[in-house]
């Protein structure tokens, strides 16, 4: 699989500060999470949002680190969850906000609970939808389905296409007219899709083309619409103009409520990872560089996605060539190529940018690696410790819970 290069400016907001100064004192490796890349970033969307009327709510899948929640709830409406866990830490955190939930399938035994957090609840299947509908009906939430517009927009990035062929997520056409019954559309209140992956607006509204020829009709008499997410809103260059006429477009044509739920927008170049040089080894034309951090357990869309992250300092041209990796025993543990105009040494320190998205919320401790702390970088420039992990969050994860009263689905 081909891999991508981020070209987005994830240093700006250091001002030219130099991160050696800058982090002097905090470990590595560490998160560090910029309290005023986030507010700039809430502050576009809700340009959005007042113009337009649209609700936006923040995708917890990409960024879910609560202390900032007060924050975002000064700006978005809520927040969107992917399961049980994420909708209770939504409802905790963010109890002024709305709480949407959306799960490929929904388990019996987390059902009831799961009601008790969640404003707005979206089905993936016909089936789903007949199972749990009226149940969730009967304790006032609001239901969507998920329907899949079948229009594949993503030249790349393949594993995260809901629209790609024999895709798992959402309602086809032919899956509705065949399946769907009055009674079943009657318990609906609005649609959702989610088609797009770091994508533009030209991008959306190819999707609403779609989407409108499928199920336009549908969505008459209807409530809401969810758009989703993948929408690059707060990245420069974005295409805000075009979104904004499409959301006021759709609204005023149906008579709905328009949400959309960016993750990566609400966290976008807001986070480093500050890592550093354990050793430096040659291998015949290579020089690998080893570092306290791993791409596998800290940075795992790097493997995933893959992609090569932003590093401060290195450049195309610079005269020294290394491949920058951790210290597990996967040979794949790599995070990528790199040139710099002087040479790395051990002991340096090494800076990752847009490192708020995808990370705190999907790391792991592989191999009994550390996860890193995470600290907050206030306007002010001081810093706070917002975590203290250690071994017992290693250990806590493989066992020692007999003696503990955990439900059976909680067990398995």
């Amino acid at each position: 699989m081909e891999r991508l290069y981020d070209s987005r400016p994830p240093f700006a907001l250091l001002n030219g500060a130099d991160p050696k100064e800058l982090f002097s004192d905090l470990p590595t490796p560490c998160y560090i999470i910029d309290e005023s890349a986030l507010e700039n970033n809430c502050r576009l969307l809700k340009r959005v949002s007042d113009g337009t009327g649209c609700r936006i709510l923040l995708a917890q899948k990409a960024f879910s680190n609560y202390d900032f929640y007060p924050l975002f709830s000064k700006y978005l409406c809520g927040t969107e969850a992917s399961g049980l866990f994420e909708a209770r830490l939504g409802k905790e955190e963010m109890p002024g906000g709305e709480t949407h939930v959306f799960c490929a399938a929904y388990r019996d035994c987390d059902f009831d609970e799961l009601l008790l957090y969640a404003d707005h609840i979206v089905f993936n299947s016909v089936a789903q939808l007949a199972k749990f509908g009226q149940k969730a009906k009967n304790a006032g939430t609001s239901l969507g389905l998920r329907v899949n517009p079948e229009l594949s927009t993503q030249d790349s990035h393949a594993i995260y296409d809901p629209c790609a062929p024999g895709s798992r997520l959402g309602v086809t056409k032919a899956q509705w007219d065949s399946k769907m019954t009055p009674g079943l559309i009657d318990l609906l209140d609005g649609l959702h899709f989610h088609t797009l992956c770091e994508q533009d607006s030209d991008a959306l509204a190819k999707t609403l083309a779609a989407f409108e020829e499928k199920f336009g009709a549908a969505l008459n008499g209807m409530k809401w619409l969810n758009m989703g997410g993948g929408h690059h809103i707060t990245r420069p260059g974005y295409g805000v103009e075009l979104l904004e006429s499409e959301i006021i477009r759709v609204s005023r044509k149906y008579g709905v409520q328009v949400y959309l739920e960016p993750g990566e927008a609400c966290a976008l170049n807001a986070g480093y990872l500050l890592t550093g040089v354990l050793d430096v080894t040659e291998n015949g034309a290579t020089t690998n560089v080893i570092i306290d951090s791993s791409a596998a357990c800290h940075m795992p869309d790097v493997i995933e996605m893959p992609y090569t992250p932003p590093l401060y300092g290195s450049n195309e041209g610079g005269r020294f060539a290394y491949r920058i990796g951790g210290p597990t025993c996967l040979s794949g543990d790599i995070v990528g190529d790199y040139r710099f105009d002087l040479p790395v040494s051990v002991g340096d320190r090494l800076l990752f940018g847009d490192m708020a998205i995808y990370t705190t919320c999907k790391n792991n401790t592989f191999n009994g690696m550390p996860l890193p702390d995470i600290y907050k970088m206030k306007p002010d420039g001081s810093f706070e410790k917002l975590t203290r992990f250690g071994y017992s969050d290693f250990k806590s994860r493989l066992g020692g819970v007999k003696n503990q009263n955990i439900p059976f689905c909680q067990k398995y």
